[in-house]
Order: C-alpha cells, then sequence, then structure tokens
C-alpha cells in the first residue's frame, strides 16, 4: 500500500552533477528516516546518506562533501543532489523510508525499485 518512485538517474560525465528523487505514496501517516542506499556491481548495498524526520543527516564517507540529501516533509519526497561525480559512483540507487500506515502502528521499511546512475570517465 506502499510505494517509493525514484527518478533522476542516468548517465553523466565524469565531475558533472546528476540529481535523484524518490516520491512515496499511498497509505501514509508518519515518515520516519529517509535514506539513500546504493549497490555497485559485485559490492553490498550501503547506505549513501540519510536525513532523519527532524533534518538529521549522515553520509558515507565516499560522499561526504559531494551529495546533499535533503527531504520534504509535505511532499512525502526525498532527494540526492549528486556533484563532483566519479566513476566509482556508478551503481544502481535506491531510495528507502521508513513508513508507519497507521497512527499507533509500527513503522516498516519500504524500498523503491531503484534507479541506475552511470558515471562515464
Amino acid at each position: 500500500q506502499v510505494q517509493l518512485v525514484e527518478s533522476g538517474g542516468g548517465l553523466v560525465q565524469a565531475g558533472g552533477s546528476r540529481s535523484l528523487s524518490c516520491a512515496a505514496s499511498g497509505s501514509i501517516f508518519n515518515i520516519y528516516a529517509m535514506n539513500w542506499f546504493r549497490q555497485a556491481p559485485g559490492k553490498q548495498r550501503d547506505l549513501v546518506a540519510g536525513i532523519t524526520s527532524d533534518g538529521v543527516t549522515n553520509y558515507a564517507d565516499s560522499v561526504k562533501g559531494r551529495f546533499t540529501i535533503s527531504r520534504d516533509n509535505a511532499k512525502n519526497t526525498v532527494t540526492l543532489q549528486m556533484s563532483s561525480l566519479k566513476p566509482e559512483d556508478t551503481a544502481v540507487y535506491y531510495c528507502n523510508m521508513g513508513v508507519a500506515v497507521r497512527p499507533a502502528f509500527p513503522w516498516r521499511n519500504y524500498w523503491g525499485p531503484g534507479t541506475q546512475v552511470t558515471v562515464s570517465s
């Protein structure tokens, strides 16, 4: 009953910028943390950036200073602004949110289907 859909993936030159967005829809009472994960071929799915409901952010060391995560609670969206992109940023990027669908219900994780970001050298 909750769906996440990412947008903004595609090809970008090394050193360039790209912005990813994710919108949640469906039965939503409250959204807690919003996160971006990524998974490169042959590697684990790792947290790229996260933002709490209070706006506290967390970044992987590999993207710190280059990526910025933000959220719009009114629109149930999270955005990942990526700059100074490197070939090693190439991965499938996944949106993740902790969502409570009803009052007094515990939150659970929801995932988007992922969007490919390819950085060429």
